[in-house]
């Protein structure tokens, strides 16, 4: 046994040398190349797998996708970045996030992904041009709603609005949900409202994508794109929205704290509630499933503006924006930057990978090759556009940091709960923001 040993040893040092030497290298290292992407959607896992496993039956290369629970993708990131074998593909929301992954981000400008887009807008830029991030998906956000239910209510007798084309500000939107909640037994409902859970996996519905109306009007108004120190000019607006949720819903406010993202889900799709604050995403989660006999029918999907009581928003769109970039690891080995810049070039490129965005992920994707998404929400997003009515853009990526929505986030979920105040909000909204920017800003 002791003189077999070092036999193998002396045969595996020559098969190395073999295959580390001519033509046989590009072969080694194609088998060696590995894609290591770090999902932000939890909500498309499946569907990334899938695309994976797809990926790799046709190359014959590796891709690994792990994807982030709800909520911590930033630390997941950190963590996996520390790791022997840390992601080769990432993502960052928005400049604020590139702000924190700069230095891992490899420069993009001259790969075919970047090539493949349709506009530079959708490019996330240094400052000297790099091109450090690219947006995968372009995407939509409203207030969703179940048309069968919403016509049984203009067709009742104690309803005051009664078409969809009167529902078009926050004091209409305000008299139909108050209608639906004294009504709801009438209607079969529990609330006109989903739940507006503050647990992880739904309060950034309230804390970021509600936000952004403020923070979005706020910007409008002072003609800014970015403000070191928010003024709150709208959060009295913002309180009037937040109250309309947590007063007409499916669940008291004082439940807010441990309420989800699938409750709110499961609450729409089986007719629970009328209104469902959430975008094209959530068309998968919500549609109608041969098994369960739960969800809505392609044609009983809506969606309305998010309407907080500001002059004009008769004319307002939908919220229309990207915070997904995708990167790449730098500091990965050539082999794996290169297998992972071919692959992101095959899922917007190839048959399989623009079906599985359009069709499987219901996104739509500012790239060249792209298809038409078979999502109604999509379409309703469109006919928005087409009808006039301006977009309401995603002021968000500007928020200066996650402390930020976690403060703003306590404070929402302690006034729900009758332990705190609105002056309590307004203070981790202004006070915080600036604060938080000085922080990161130093």
């Amino acid at each position: 046994m002791k003189r077999i040993i070092p036999i193998f040893l002396v045969l595996a040092l020559v098969v190395m040398s073999f295959t580390s030497c001519g033509g046989s290298s590009s072969s080694n290292n194609a088998a060696e190349a590995n894609v290591y992407y770090l999902n932000f959607k939890p909500e498309q896992d499946a569907q990334w797998q899938a695309l994976a496993k797809k990926y790799t039956d046709e190359t014959g290369k590796k891709v690994t996708v792990v994807t982030a629970a709800e909520g911590t993708y930033e630390s997941t990131l950190t963590a996996e970045m520390d790791k022997g074998d840390p992601p080769t593909m990432f993502q960052v929301n928005g400049p604020v996030g590139l702000a924190n992954w700069q230095d891992y981000c490899y420069d993009l400008k001259d790969s075919a992904l970047y090539g493949e887009l349709t506009s530079d807008d959708f490019a996330l830029k240094g400052e000297n041009g790099e091109v450090y991030g690219i947006a995968y998906v372009v995407e939509t956000y409203g207030i969703i709603y179940n048309k069968t239910l919403l016509n049984k209510y203009f067709e009742s007798d104690w309803s005051t609005v009664k078409s969809i084309d009167k529902l078009n500000n926050f004091n209409a939107l305000s008299t139909v949900a108050t209608e639906i909640q004294s009504h709801k037994s009438e209607l079969g409902v529990d609330g006109a409202f989903t739940s507006a859970g503050m647990d992880s996996s739904s309060d950034w519905r309230f804390k970021t994508h509600l936000a952004n109306m403020p923070i979005y009007y706020e910007y409008q108004s002072d003609k800014i794109t970015s403000t070191p120190a928010i003024k709150g000019t709208y959060i009295n607006n913002y309180k009037n929205i937040w109250d309309l949720y947590i007063n007409n819903s499916t669940a008291k406010p004082t439940e807010l704290a441990s309420k989800t993202g699938t409750d709110a889900e499961t609450e729409f799709k089986s007719g629970k509630a009328v209104f469902f604050q959430n975008g094209t995403w959530a068309y998968g989660a919500c549609k109608y499933n041969d098994k369960t006999k739960l969800g809505l029918k392609d044609d009983e999907f809506g969606m309305l503006p998010i309407y907080i009581g500001v002059a004009g928003e008769e004319n307002q769109g939908l919220c229309t924006g990207s915070e997904n970039y995708w990167c790449v690891n730098k500091n990965a080995s050539e082999v794996n930057i290169k297998a992972t810049l071919d692959f992101m070039e095959w899922v917007v490129t190839s048959d399989a990978g623009t079906t599985a965005l359009a069709d499987e992920m219901g996104f739509v994707i500012p790239f060249k090759k792209a298809k038409e998404a078979d999502n109604p929400l999509v379409k309703i997003a469109t006919d928005y556009v087409d009808a006039g009515k301006k977009p309401v853009s995603w002021n968000f990526a500007t928020i200066p940091s996650d402390d930020w929505k976690g403060g703003v986030g306590a404070a929402l979920t302690q006034y729900a709960a009758g332990t705190g105040t609105w002056d309590d909000v307004k203070t981790a909204f202004v006070d915080g923001w600036r604060n938080e920017y000085n922080k990161v800003n130093g």
